[in-house]
């Protein structure tokens, strides 16, 4: 029977040990805080704010928000940010993307902090990732799929692990965050020949394509873990990932569900950075 891998659990387990950090934290007299950067008032950027806020306060985690106007300035901007990175109270930082055109994020992603870059914008914090340092911040969404597999007991030493999707935010982080846990890694892409054919070996496939329901019942075995990081519009008003959920469902060995998967962990991890980099700076 296919084990259902809910992220309820893993979200649950990461916060008892974040609220254990946040007392350690504040007994040393730090108070923990997380600054949150929007431009514009995206209805989803306005939800996953509130539900970052909300869960911070459930944590003890403190926030500062700085709504930005849409048509903001480069200049502007940057007068905000240099703010808050030099806020000596404020020791995480979420920038929400995309940012409109006028604001150049290739500039921008050089200007964050580094120290308080908890969605690992900075190419600084990528750079460790790459050269196998997992100490610092790490990219959310691929630190969750690592904390599913964490969770759920699977061993990766060894493992065939098929990452489909090689962009900088997903693919290629993940990639060498599997690498550090021994695994034997193969990136598929759009170019890649008989990509359903070398899924099918594979003990893991983490599915990172940004495709609705591209991944079917050809790309899987009865032995296969899927863990499906897509967030997708399935077209009738309901998300979706890049499994079709239905059609793998009942022919692997386990699967996460959209929603209620790796999607709902980020946030966590967001968490988890922000007590990371507040630990850092009190060293």
């Amino acid at each position: 029977m296919t084990q259902i891998l809910n992220a309820k659990p893993v979200v649950q387990a990461m916060k008892e040990n974040l609220q254990q950090e946040v007392a350690a934290l504040k007994a040393e007299g730090i108070n923990p805080t997380l600054g949150i950067i929007r431009v514009g008032s995206r209805p989803d950027d306005v939800y996953y704010e509130n539900s970052i806020i909300k869960n911070c306060d459930n944590l003890g985690i403190a926030t500062k928000t700085y709504p930005l106007d849409l048509n903001i300035s480069m200049e502007e901007f940057t007068k905000v940010m240099t703010g808050v990175n030099n806020d000596s109270t404020v020791h995480g930082i979420m920038l929400f993307r995309p940012l409109p055109k006028q604001l150049d994020e290739e500039v921008i992603k050089h200007l964050i902090s580094a120290d308080k870059d908890i969605d690992c914008m900075n190419p600084l914090n990528l750079a460790k990732v790459f050269e196998g340092d997992m100490s610092g911040l790490l990219p959310c969404t691929p630190a969750a799929c690592m904390e599913t597999l964490s969770h759920y007991g699977y061993n990766l030493s060894g493992a065939n692990v098929v990452v489909m999707g090689r962009s900088l935010v997903v693919g290629k982080p993940l990639a060498m965050m599997l690498l550090k846990e021994n695994a034997t890694v193969t990136m598929c892409h759009s170019k890649t020949k008989d990509m359903a054919g070398i899924a099918k070996k594979a003990d893991i496939i983490i599915a990172a394509m940004g495709r609705a329901k591209m991944i079917d019942d050809k790309y899987v075995s009865e032995n296969t873990v899927v863990i499906d990081v897509g967030i997708n519009d399935a077209g009738d008003g309901k998300m979706c990932g890049d499994v079709d959920y239905d059609a793998v469902v009942n022919k692997v060995s386990a699967i996460t569900p959209v929603p209620g998967g790796v999607g709902s962990i980020t946030t966590a991890i967001l968490m988890k950075n922000c007590l990371r980099a507040a630990r850092k700076k009190h060293w």
